[in-house]
């Protein structure tokens, strides 16, 4: 498949939703392309869509695995979530089939990949482009939350970039729906460890203000290149959480400290509101530069 030609034509694969609950996917409707990577449940690999020649890429993941290890009942409410959310940071799950082996998901295709290899390459990011990057993530999180989504592992692992730089909130795996009927205080423990806070740490209720603490961990590392609770041990890092003791070094302005401080609140309460956050100083003299 010659990506290089055909990358600009993501063009979407399903209209509606109810055109992907009426259509009978399968594999052969696919030209299937080069791997894009492997993961604990099955491999992702580059795609055409026949019809429409349309670039996606598709999640192939294996039932035995997801049987093996109890996770079915996620990835369905995984693929529930997903789908129902339209938005220009969101991955797009544009639709999914399985057969009697597998499970496929026709995702959007996101060409430069992870943000955390970009970030790892590079080691930070400016302001300018940190404040770029927080403008679409706060725009994805308001949104979701709109629709009473709580992503619950906002990381850079979770976070792809397009062909155009644009960034895509993915892998929702631990989101949960309120509107589904899900209590709005949660307790179950999910995510990763250096993005987790204060309240899930202490087994405490929580709720979407747990995203709210992510995205303040995630400027931090954005502007420092490591997490603020980064330390030797995972029993030190849960000890800097669970206090919220972070520092923050000289080399990152003082509105941007501002900006992490208010995020990072031990109390879930005090932390910035999103529609605070869009209107802050910092995000938008920085963002406006970019």
């Amino acid at each position: 498949m010659e990506e290089n030609k055909t990358a600009s034509k993501t063009v979407k694969v399903e209209e509606t939703s109810t055109e992907s609950t009426v259509r009978k996917w399968s594999l052969n409707n696919f030209h299937i392309g080069r791997p894009l990577g492997r993961g604990r449940y099955g491999h992702l690999y580059l795609a055409r869509l026949k019809e429409k020649h349309a670039i996606v890429a598709l999640k192939v993941l294996f039932k035995s695995q997801l049987i093996k290890t109890g996770v079915e009942i996620q990835l369905r409410r995984e693929i529930e979530i997903q789908f129902k959310l339209k938005h220009p940071n969101i991955l797009r799950l544009h639709g999914y089939f399985h057969d009697d082996l597998r499970v496929v998901l026709i995702l959007e295709y996101a060409s430069k990949g992870e943000l955390y290899a970009i970030l790892r390459e590079e080691q930070k990011f400016s302001e300018e482009r940190s404040a770029n990057y927080m403008r679409q993530l706060v725009s994805a999180v308001s949104y979701m939350h709109s629709q009473r989504v709580i992503h619950r592992d906002i990381k850079p692992e979770n976070i792809l970039v397009d062909s155009r730089g644009l960034l895509k909130l993915a892998d929702f795996g631990w989101a949960v729906d309120l509107a589904n009927g899900a209590s709005s205080r949660r307790k179950t423990i999910c995510g990763t460890l250096d993005y987790l806070p204060p309240e899930m740490i202490c087994h405490d209720s929580y709720d979407e203000k747990i995203d709210i603490w992510a995205l303040g961990v995630l400027l931090y590392e954005f502007l420092v290149g490591d997490p603020p609770f980064f330390a030797p041990s995972q029993k030190v890092t849960m000890r800097l959480i669970r206090t919220c003791e972070f520092t923050i070094p000289d080399s990152v302005s003082d509105a941007a400290k501002d900006v992490i401080n208010k995020l990072l609140k031990k109390d879930p309460s005090e932390r910035m509101l999103l529609d605070e956050l869009m209107i802050h100083p910092w995000m938008i003299s920085r963002s406006e530069t970019t």
